[in-house]
């Protein structure tokens, strides 16, 4: 590949939550962007008036942000070709539609949906070989139309396919790629919005997009493009067609099937940014040097198209589940804590959090650090310390598991961290060894369950006697007497 400056672009559709897909091939366009020291673009393609969703551009902007998979030019920042909306692009577009008419490469079309539904069924039921619209309207005047069944006087525009269509193309990736016949395609709508087929090739050669990356779905649209293209006398770009995400039962990602299709779900669910980046690249590329764990920059460092995997990668939430928690793992507690602070109130757990409160998660924090995997098991984790005392529920599971002897170590747990001097955790630890392992002659399993249930509710929790520091001396105490009393 030509490492000349590249322009590259990523172009979603706002019609809903930005799919996961929207991340994965701007990570594969920024970075070759980068590599080459381009330009990468964010363009809205919101031609498709019936599906639009007027918040979605919003979502997509801002998932996009958190991932750091930022934009040179878009409809937020400007840029030499704006604008970057397409619906906002309309003027540009009629002029190649015109010469495309002029030319003989394209025609008006006066079918109504009804006819095309027809024509579509019968094609079907007899199983003909070649499909798509049949021409009715090739060579008609609207009022030569008008006098046949079907007609409805909202026209398209449909492109010409001519017989000698190029129906294999050079693909970055891929090498030689062969795509089906492509059939007569609407280019133009009745409402004079164009078609993503036109408005993609019009705007990429108005922006001067020099490599146009995509999923492998576009391939059998591809042709039509190249012949665009050639009608119209441009240069078209390189293509190179990524391979599709896939479901661990191989079918293709998506919303309807798969809540992680959703982009935003990652934030929501708790996931790093750079974990999720890290993992998108995997997807489709081998490890950068010999560990798994690579920044964006180190994956831009090393890029080469000759290393895309082209099978469809599985999207596989336990790989994600550990790398999330090995960048996890590396974070500066306070880093962490205050992404953890920032995650509750994305989610609006913590709308607006006391200052005292996010104090005490940050000192918390470490004891959790080693067991998170996402964001959002960590005030689960945490809750006891943001119980008030007479909230505080026994899980049914924990007093279960106390034995016989649990009124007897509450009692002389009490009683040691009453006298506690210095209440901190060693000299917390030093009193409850001394009163229930050295002084009840239990094992340290036994002798420290029934504490942990009493401070925190739960058999399993974070280091127990650095959770009852956190605590403090009043309500642990307040805490152990409230258990006791109910045995």
């Amino acid at each position: 590949m030509n490492q000349t400056p590249a322009r590259l672009r990523v172009a979603p559709s706002p019609t809903g939550d930005p799919h996961v897909g929207t991340a994965y091939m701007s990570l594969f366009n920024k970075a070759y962007a980068e590599a080459t020291g381009g330009s990468f673009v964010l363009r809205i393609e919101d031609t498709d008036r019936q599906r639009y969703i007027a918040d979605s551009e919003r979502q997509i902007l801002e998932t996009l942000r958190w991932l750091g998979l930022t934009w040179d030019e878009g409809p937020d920042v400007g840029g030499r070709y704006a604008p970057y909306r397409q619906s906002e692009r309309l003027d540009s577009y009629r002029p190649f539609v015109d010469r495309l008419l002029a030319d003989g490469h394209a025609y008006y079309c006066w079918c109504s949906h009804e006819r095309l539904a027809d024509l579509r069924a019968e094609q079907q039921a007899s199983k003909t070989p070649v499909t798509g619209y049949d021409r009715r309207c090739l060579g008609l005047t609207r009022e030569q139309r008008a006098g046949l069944p079907g007609f409805t006087p909202a026209a398209v525009v449909r492109m010409r396919i001519p017989d000698d269509a190029p129906l294999s193309f050079t693909d970055v990736i891929r090498g030689q790629v062969n795509a089906p016949r492509p059939d007569d395609q609407v280019i133009l709508k009745a409402d004079g919005f164009p078609t993503y087929h036109l408005a993609v090739v019009v705007d990429d050669h108005l922006m001067g997009i020099t490599h146009v990356v995509r999923g492998e779905e576009w391939i059998s649209s591809t042709p039509k493009h190249i012949l665009l293209y050639r009608f119209l006398g441009l240069t078209p770009p390189a293509f190179a067609h990524m391979p599709l995400l896939r479901n661990p039962d191989k079918s293709k990602i998506s919303k309807r099937r798969n809540p992680a299709a959703r982009l935003i779900w990652f934030r929501e669910q708790g996931y790093l940014p750079e974990a999720l980046r890290n993992f998108l690249q995997l997807l489709a590329y081998p490890p950068v040097g010999e560990h798994e764990v690579a920044s964006f920059e180190q994956f831009v460092a090393a890029f080469d198209w000759a290393k895309v995997n082209t099978v469809g990668p599985i999207f596989d939430l336990t790989k994600l589940n550990w790398l999330n928690g090995e960048y996890i793992r590396a974070l500066d507690p306070d880093d962490l804590a205050g992404r953890i602070v920032e995650h509750l109130q994305f989610t609006s757990e913590w709308p607006d959090p006391d200052p005292a409160d996010e104090e005490l998660l940050r000192r918390a924090t470490p004891l959790i650090q080693e067991r998170l995997e996402v964001l959002s098991e960590a005030l689960p984790k945490l809750a006891f310390l943001f119980t008030a005392d007479t909230d505080l529920e026994i899980a049914e599971d924990a007093r279960g598991q106390l034995g016989e002897d649990a009124a007897d170590v509450l009692d002389a747990a009490i009683a040691a961290l009453t006298e506690v001097a210095d209440f901190d955790t060693a000299g917390i630890e030093a009193a409850l060894r001394t009163a229930l392992v050295d002084g009840l002659k239990l094992k340290p399993r036994f002798a420290f369950g029934p504490v942990r249930v009493g401070v925190t509710g739960s058999r399993v929790s974070p280091p127990l006697f650095e959770s009852i520091e956190l605590l403090g001396r009043e309500s642990s105490l307040t805490r152990l007497r409230a258990l006791r009393s109910s045995l």
